[in-house]
């Protein structure tokens, strides 16, 4: 069989490529496969086979991608493997012409994969395996200061080979957002101003006159970072103007101001841009902050009704 998809959505990957794969009886009932516990017993023997494969992964995946990978289980490791992912990889990966019964390299890429991700978080992050069968659907419980949740890492792969995503980071990006911030430990950064201190709103948004704006009012903070946006970038946001927040007790500052087509919110911390949101929204009325806790509610109008977003406040990271 000749593959003549010319684009590939997660589902027509699933679908072409793995549905195939899982056992008859499954095939017509994925949401058995996804919530039917595969360890009942606590077979501690399960878990080590998940971690033999990982393992596995870790030895080959570097030749299958033709990257020379430090896949050492660490966080890191996730996002130089994110970097790795690209179109010329997947179509290499992919036949040209299907034969019966052929598996592809890609299909032993993403089942081991999903494997290897899943294991960082349980090493790095306490997570903890909910084996499915087949294995690839197994999930990562995770506890975190957002709460507890249940990590489908296998769709976060399909996600990341699809057309749509193809060429950005994004295996790495959802490892960052749904395991990294909810577990980090922002009270331990350093402290860039009292968090007392009064930031007057920036009326005249331009690049030189940010840069002017922070050396005025919070000149601790000496550099913006490599990854804030250039300053051509910063001008075709076309912001109306700009507010600043201190969190954390000073250890971050959140900087957010409406736009064209929506609100804006920047996170710095001592060493630079930490991590953006953009929320698109209607020009009036004015978004609203409010902080509770470890919780930052951001109201926006959209359609002449407001919208309430929650995240940590610390924001997505990079």
């Amino acid at each position: 069989m000749t593959n003549a998809i010319s684009t590939w959505s997660p589902k027509a990957l699933f679908e072409r490529y793995f549905l195939p794969l899982y056992p008859p009886e499954l095939r017509g009932d994925l949401a058995r496969a996804r919530t039917t516990d595969a360890n009942p017993a606590q077979n501690p023997r399960l878990v080590d086979a998940a971690q033999d494969i990982a393992e596995a992964f870790a030895k080959l995946a570097p030749e299958a991608l033709g990257i020379e990978l430090d896949l050492d289980f660490s966080d890191a490791s996730v996002h130089r493997l994110a970097a790795a992912i690209t179109r010329e990889a997947r179509d290499r990966l992919l036949p040209a012409i299907e034969d019966a019964g052929f598996v592809p390299p890609l299909v032993h890429l993403v089942t081991h994969g999903a494997v290897y991700v899943g294991a960082c978080v349980v090493k790095n992050h306490g997570g903890v395996w909910q084996l499915r069968n087949p294995l690839w659907e197994s999930l990562v419980r995770l506890d975190s200061r957002a709460g507890s949740g249940d990590l489908a890492v296998f769709q976060w792969w399909l996600k990341a080979l699809s057309d749509e995503e193809l060429g950005e980071p994004r295996l790495g990006d959802r490892y960052r957002m749904n395991v990294e911030v909810p577990t980090a430990r922002p009270e331990e950064l350093p402290v860039i101003a009292p968090p007392d201190r009064k930031l007057p709103r920036l009326s005249k948004v331009r690049y030189d006159t940010f840069y002017q704006h922070l050396k005025a009012h919070i000149p601790e903070l000496r550099d913006v970072g490599e990854h804030f946006p250039t300053a051509e970038r910063f001008a075709e946001f076309g912001f109306d103007w700009l507010d600043f927040m201190l969190l954390g007790g000073g250890r971050m500052l959140l900087v957010h101001g409406p736009s064209a087509n929506g609100v804006h919110l920047f996170w710095l911390d001592a060493s630079g841009f930490s991590g953006s949101v953009f929320f698109p929204a209607d020009a009036l009325p004015p978004h609203r902050l409010e902080v509770d806790g470890d919780t930052l509610a951001v109201t926006v109008p959209v359609l002449g009704r407001e919208q309430r977003h929650e995240l940590l406040w610390w924001g997505p990271g990079r």
